[in-house]
């Protein structure tokens, strides 16, 4: 097995891992009564425990990792937050049998590696976390970053459908050189089924991939987009980077993330496995001024605006209509 292989197939058994213990989390803490009293904690339960297993799984099959994640455990050590800790212990014990607390606060704070060096990974433990709470779409994102460039990407998505015929759950995974594919959620081993974008030759056969949330981009210059686009079809609002497994399958051709302030930069792990599904299954992905994504510039996108992924021969065309477009608003 090349160290690729390994790489792979340790970060599908993390994503995986993660993954079932999110959908326990969701399916057991997630009610009419939390969603009504705007209660967060089944999010925050899970978002540790993905992380905290993420990070184990990691470095006990790969030596010298180094993780940037989300989270650290900096509030989970607060004495105040013992019952929290306890709870996203519980969750971790359900996937990795035998721990305590403190090994998994330890575990937690092995993201904690600066996005700096020639190789790291970046993690997402829970991409959208609206949509968890909503009990729709959410991802597990994890990329591997070589000398500023995403070259392994692996992506959780436990609602987002799979083939006809099988349950909710997919779980996309991307190797520079080698193309995309989708495995089911539950499963063995790394090899799925290729995927490839739409071939579209005209933007207005497209559909626009668009967040659910409006505060996420700029869903009225979209909207304008669109309309100069000529395209007609209703924009296709899901959350996370599920939208990037959506663009990399063909259920959508176009996904805009349009800048909603001039100070914001994205951060890596909200783009680096999406963004090279989309890339590996055919498809483009720049900012809003058709620049690379430059992951070398540390926890941020800090050189770009934006993100405009395509399903690739009319990525030029709509980065010309944006451009337009955000220099009429002049955002």
């Amino acid at each position: 097995m090349s160290d690729r292989d390994a790489e792979l197939a340790a970060a599908v058994e993390a994503v995986r891992a993660a993954s079932r213990v999110c959908i326990s989390v969701q399916r057991k803490l997630v009610s009419a009564e939390t969603l009504e009293k705007k209660d967060k904690s089944p999010v925050t339960v899970a978002d540790f425990a993905s992380q905290a297993i993420v990070c184990q799984k990691l470095a006990a099959a790969l030596p010298d990792t180094r993780v940037v994640g989300e989270e650290d455990s900096a509030e989970l050590r607060d004495p105040e937050q013992a019952a929290l800790a306890a709870a996203v212990a519980e969750r971790v014990g359900d996937e990795l049998a035998g721990v305590d607390t403190a090994q998994v606060l330890d575990w937690i704070d092995l993201g904690g590696a600066d996005a700096s060096g020639g190789r790291y990974w970046t993690l997402d433990p829970i991409d959208g976390t609206k949509g968890f709470l909503r009990g729709e779409q959410y991802a597990v994102a994890l990329g591997l970053i070589e000398d500023g460039e995403v070259v392994l990407g692996v992506l959780g998505c436990p609602n987002l459908l799979g083939a006809p015929g099988e349950a909710p759950g997919a779980l996309f995974t991307a190797v520079r050189g080698r193309g995309a594919e989708v495995l089911p959620l539950e499963g063995s081993g790394p090899s799925g089924k290729a995927i490839s974008v739409t071939q579209l030759t005209s933007p207005s056969q497209a559909r626009f991939c668009e967040s659910v949330e409006s505060g996420h981009s700029n869903q009225s210059e979209s909207a304008q987009i669109a309309e100069q686009l000529g395209i007609t079809l209703e924009p296709y609002r899901i959350d996370s980077q599920c939208k990037y497994a959506a663009i990399a399958r063909g259920d959508a051709q176009i996904y805009l993330r349009m800048p909603t302030r001039k100070d914001y930069r994205e951060k890596i792990w909200d783009h680096a496995a999406g963004k090279l599904v989309v890339e590996c299954a055919g498809g483009c992905v720049t900012d809003v001024e058709g620049n690379a994504l430059d992951f070398s510039q540390g926890r941020t996108l800090d050189s770009n605006r934006g993100v405009v992924a395509t399903c690739g021969p009319i990525h030029d065309e709509v980065i010309e209509v944006v451009k337009r477009v955000r220099a009429a608003s002049a955002v």
